[in-house]
């Protein structure tokens, strides 16, 4: 599965991010992300959109992963809580959870660390359903 979500996505936004799954299921997506130079803005740290991107990726790719046939997902709502930052020349982590899967609507929160561990953003999101037979699950 991992194998197949790398490829579907090396042309898009993820993959021009370099973001590498380690994990995917419908209940927890994870990977990880290198701090690149051109990822960064002043101060060689990681530029806050490319990183609530990443968050965005895993939470989007563990919707698609629950979605009934027909139906595709789209993010409508994010806050993400920055507390520290990702310099260049570190890999970054991530794992995301789902937290509610209803009929039309998914929350995903993920927890990006650094190296050493340490939380560098908390971010949770919410993903609409579209389309397709509504899940029976709330």
């Amino acid at each position: 599965m991992i194998d197949l979500i790398q490829d579907h996505l090396k042309d898009m936004l993820p993959g021009l991010l370099g973001i590498q799954f380690s994990e995917a299921d419908p209940e927890i997506v994870a990977a990880s992300l290198a701090v690149r130079p051109g990822l960064c803005t002043v101060g060689d740290i990681l530029h806050g959109g490319a990183l609530m991107a990443f968050a965005d990726t895993l939470g989007a790719v563990g919707a698609f992963l629950n979605l009934p046939p027909g139906a595709t997902t789209t993010t409508i709502a994010s806050k993400t809580n920055f507390t520290g930052p990702a310099r260049v020349g570190t890999t970054i982590s991530a794992k995301s959870r789902m937290m509610h899967k209803g009929r039309t609507l998914m929350v995903w929160q993920t927890e990006i660390s650094g190296e050493n561990g340490k939380w560098i953003a908390l971010v949770t999101q919410t993903q609409m359903i579209l389309g397709g037979p509504q899940s029976k699950n709330h």
